[in-house]
């Protein structure tokens, strides 16, 4: 069985005619991620054709991550790469603190109230600022908004995919 792989980037556009790529960042590690040397899977939408690259530069502008892979010279070479995803080994994700979780270990957790209430499933994560949040599918009603912060998302227990929240007023209509 081959090892898991988890999303760090897409590459949406070219960036001069040396052979950049403009990166979409998927990651909280850009600096780890695009930095010399670091190798990368690429993998193209249809997931039928995948290579491992290694960065030769990288820096970040904007929200956007300029990203020059070694052997690609020319904008000719990498023109074709548009639209493809970047990726990871699931053996070369870092180990995060306490309290800190990768988007895949949230994706599908069950969430509950502190009073046992059975709100849904997080099905996707937003990233619209100051903090996270938490889109939960509810079943027959409308997904609920949950910011990820300290007063609302009280325990993560990614082992058992269950998060247990307290719902501040207004939350849910």
């Amino acid at each position: 069985m081959s090892e898991a792989m988890y999303n760090v980037g897409k590459i949406v556009n070219t960036q001069g005619i040396k052979g950049e790529l403009k990166v979409l960042l998927q990651t909280d590690f850009p600096e780890e991620r695009f930095k010399k040397g670091s190798k990368l899977i690429l993998l193209d939408a249809a997931q039928s054709t995948q290579m491992i690259v290694e960065v030769e530069s990288g820096r970040l502008q904007k929200n956007v991550c300029i990203v020059k892979f070694a052997g690609f010279n020319d904008i000719n070479q990498v023109e074709k790469y548009k639209g493809w995803v970047i990726k990871v080994k699931a053996s070369d994700l870092l180990e995060l603190d306490q309290d800190e979780y990768y988007y895949h270990e949230i994706i599908g957790c069950r969430v509950v109230t502190d009073e046992g209430e059975e709100l849904g499933t997080i099905s996707e994560i937003l990233t619209p600022g100051a903090n996270d949040v938490w889109v939960v599918d509810r079943p027959a009603s409308k997904p609920v908004l949950l910011p990820v912060i300290d007063e609302v998302v009280l325990q993560v227990d990614v082992r058992a995919k269950l998060v247990t929240v307290s719902l501040m007023e207004g939350l849910i209509d």
